[in-house]
């Protein structure tokens, strides 16, 4: 299967840049998955189509403010630090700009010392081993210093830090938000909760590789990058309970997604368990885990279209994106929002 038969045309201007104010006054496009039909409500209202005895899978993941902005302390040079994963203790791999400047021994300051750095270590493509030293807390340092690692297509200053988080979120360790997320305010999970909609969370930290292009022409041939997860014994179980009573088990983003099929392919039930997963979704792949999924509009030729391809057909996907464009839907991680059932 070809990644250009995930291309579509996407105009620029329709690249939300920006939240909206209220989070559930989004636009959602819900799309039926057997027959291909369309219906174009507001969020909000999404709560018409969960009933009682359904689950929402959220993912409670929270975004750490991974950009650093420093200056070698030898020299004054400007350099910038994305934090990507915690090796040990106060050691981190990182991306740093520009790479060049930065060898073993260089010393990096941040926020008039608050946070200081030493690289220990060189990686390949710009990465670097980071050692910090702070007073404190360094998770509340990062909140202090720190910035969203917004995608590249976002140009605008965030003012808001916590908009770019969930409601939900709370488990610190991952460099993108869980975008599907976003369109839920606490008003409208407690409206679903008295509905008799359970909720249930899973924690998968989402990398740096969901913003990695495709670089292939087949993509069979693509290598997934692998993401920590984790499930509670809590959430198997309600799963299995809903599953058995004839409920819905609807995810909110991929990334839920890809949690609970990856789970329920290696055991075919919901399990307690934590683990890394480089499961790869596109059309073909046999659903397991899954009755429904919430989701963002995605990137032309991404893996995460490929996924929501897998789930309601690809045709029908590709003619929603099409309709999407042509009724000027927001795109991306502050856009609008797709139901599939």
């Amino acid at each position: 299967m070809k990644v250009e038969d995930f291309d579509f045309h996407l105009p620029e201007e329709l690249i939300a840049q920006t939240p909206l104010e209220n989070r559930s006054e989004s636009r959602l496009m819900v799309l039926d998955k057997e027959d291909g039909s369309m219906e174009h409500i507001r969020f909000k209202q999404i709560t018409e189509y969960l009933q009682e005895g359904d689950c929402l899978v959220l993912n409670d993941t929270r975004v750490l403010p991974a950009r650093l902005f420093g200056q070698k302390e030898d020299t004054g040079a400007n350099i910038e630090v994305l934090l990507l994963k915690q090796e040990d203790g106060d050691k981190w791999e990182t991306l740093v700009k520009p790479a060049k400047r930065i060898r073993v021994g260089t010393e990096i300051v941040f926020g008039d010392g608050k946070l200081r750095a030493t690289c220990v270590d060189l990686k390949d493509h710009g990465g670097r081993i980071l050692e910090f030293r702070y007073e404190g807390i360094f998770y509340e340092v990062l909140e202090e210093l720190g910035e969203m690692p917004l995608p590249p297509y976002i140009r605008e200053r965030l003012e808001e830090q916590d908009r770019y988080q969930t409601v939900f979120a709370r488990e610190r360790g991952s460099a993108a938000a869980p975008t599907a997320g976003l369109h839920f305010t606490e008003e409208l999970l407690e409206e679903l909760k008295e509905k008799g909609v359970h909720i249930a969370f899973i924690t998968l930290h989402v990398g740096l590789g969901t913003f990695r292009p495709v670089s292939v022409e087949t993509i069979e041939d693509h290598d997934m990058h692998a993401e920590f997860y984790q499930v509670s014994e809590g959430t198997a179980r309600l799963l299995n309970e809903v599953r058995a009573n004839g409920g819905k088990i609807i995810t909110v983003g991929t990334t839920s997604t890809r949690t609970l099929e990856t789970i329920a392919s290696k055991h075919g039930t919901f399990v307690e368990e934590n683990g890394w997963t480089n499961i790869f979704i596109y059309p073909g792949y046999e659903f397991k885990g899954i009755d429904g999924l919430i989701t963002n509009f995605h990137l032309p030729k991404s893996t995460l279209i490929m996924l929501v391809s897998a789930f309601a057909g690809q045709d029908n996907v590709m003619h929603a994106y099409e309709t999407a464009v042509k009724e000027k839907y927001r795109f991306f991680s502050f856009g609008d929002a797709m139901l599939i059932k």
